[in-house]
């Protein structure tokens, strides 16, 4: 998807181009509102129907700043986090580890997430997740952070403020 249409009529450029396809809808009541922070925390446990997929939750983080971005709305850097923990895990992994994990010689998931990392998402990777799956903390790739839990994590962002939106 290169651009979208916003509800004014006036063309927008999708924030995450080529992922999270949205379609515009005219008179929607509710819209997002350019007066409120955007602080969203994306809890991404669930792994793709098959390793050759882009993980669907990712997908989501994409369409969901697609969508604000059709109505002006851009969160700040930093304000949208996703935190990556559970059967997920290796999603966040270099391509040889991923081969060795899923037996997919490319991680399907790196172009997505070096483009949610651009539009100013940070995403996170569990390090006891990391553990228990098997994967060595040094195969994961450039655009993500690892975090000592996602426990801690989620708990501590919910604290301060974020909000939760489940996979």
């Amino acid at each position: 998807m290169s651009s979208v249409s916003a509800s004014a009529g006036v063309p927008r450029q999708a924030v995450i181009p080529g992922y999270g396809a949205i379609t515009p809808v005219e008179g929607a009541a509710e819209r997002p509102d350019r007066k409120l922070r955007y602080r969203v925390l994306f809890n991404v446990t669930k792994a793709a129907a098959t390793p050759d997929k882009i993980n669907p939750s990712l997908e989501k983080v994409a369409r969901f700043l697609n969508l604000l971005g059709n109505d002006g709305v851009r969160p700040e850097q930093g304000d949208v986090v996703v935190i990556v923990h559970g059967p997920a895990t290796p999603i966040v992994t270099e391509d040889r580890a991923y081969a060795t994990k899923t037996g997919v010689a490319a991680n399907p998931n790196l172009a997505l997430i070096e483009a949610l990392k651009k539009a100013g998402v940070s995403v996170r990777v569990c390090s006891q997740a990391l553990i228990g799956n098997g994967i060595d903390p040094a195969t994961v790739g450039k655009s993500v952070e690892t975090d000592v839990s996602a426990l801690t994590t989620m708990a501590t962002l919910q604290l301060r403020g974020w909000v939760l939106i489940p996979d």
